[in-house]
């Protein structure tokens, strides 16, 4: 239940930035006899044309071409990244992506690097980056020079339960529809990004992740950062409990 109610809350600030084409989304889905929600439909709506936009380079193909000159380097071509302090966007939830997105877009997200491709960015451009990182599958994290601890891996596992990570994230961390998949994710980012929204550096677009680590002590983050960085990963599969993001924000 309370698993839930994370992802309400998350998806009224999300419904309120992307309703507005989601009739669109809906008409398009019918229209190709696909189940709104469904991994068809997405693709389907990922390879359409915006309703304004009849661009030859808005198709799913040429969104992977895109992704592939303009994110892969720093992201990975698999989706793996390589480089500190760049996520890992493998096995990430097409919803949660745009969303991400359109606050980098808006400039209510700060990353120089992001904001400077994500400014550039149309609706359309959105929704279909979205749909090549919804469509990347999960792949193990980089490997490390040293195994997980045992004893700090039961540890930071009880911390998970105990400050409910777990009731959003799942309990394999692997996120689902607004709530992004941290499980596999580079330690350092995520350290980070905790960090962050502890201090408040990092505002997040509901504020159930700041109350979340609150009165966690940065030791515990830094430890949950370790543990979420090492659970393993199913390598390979679709996103099955990703929202299709086939709607997109509003713009200002």
């Amino acid at each position: 239940m309370r698993r839930r109610r994370c992802a309400f809350a998350v998806a009224g600030l999300a419904a309120a930035l992307l309703s507005h084409l989601a009739a669109a989304q809906s008409t398009g889905s019918s229209a190709t006899g696909a189940k709104p929600g469904s991994s068809r439909a997405t693709k389907a709506a990922a390879s359409r044309p915006g309703p304004s936009t009849a661009s030859p380079d808005t198709g799913a193909a040429a969104y992977a071409q895109r992704f592939a000159s303009l994110c892969a380097a720093c992201h990975g071509a698999n989706g793996r990244s390589e480089t500190p302090g760049t996520p890992s966007l493998a096995g990430q939830h097409g919803f949660y992506a745009i969303t991400q997105l359109f606050l980098f877009r808006e400039g209510r997200r700060g990353n120089e690097a992001m904001t400077a491709v994500a400014k550039t960015m149309k609706d359309d451009d959105l929704r279909g980056f979205a749909a090549v990182i919804d469509a990347l599958p999960a792949v193990p994290p980089a490997p490390v020079a040293t195994a997980p601890d045992p004893a700090r891996m039961a540890k930071a596992r009880e911390l998970a339960r105990q400050h409910k990570c777990v009731f959003c994230h799942g309990d394999d961390l692997a996120g689902g529809q607004q709530v992004p998949r941290i499980g596999g994710q580079r330690e350092e980012y995520l350290r980070d990004s905790l960090r962050g929204f502890k201090s408040g550096q990092r505002p997040g677009y509901t504020q159930a992740m700041t109350e979340a680590v609150s009165q966690v002590s940065v030791e515990d983050l830094d430890l949950l950062a370790y543990y979420a960085a090492r659970v393993p990963v199913a390598a390979g599969g679709e996103n099955p409990a990703s929202a299709p993001p086939a709607a997109t924000p509003a713009k200002r």
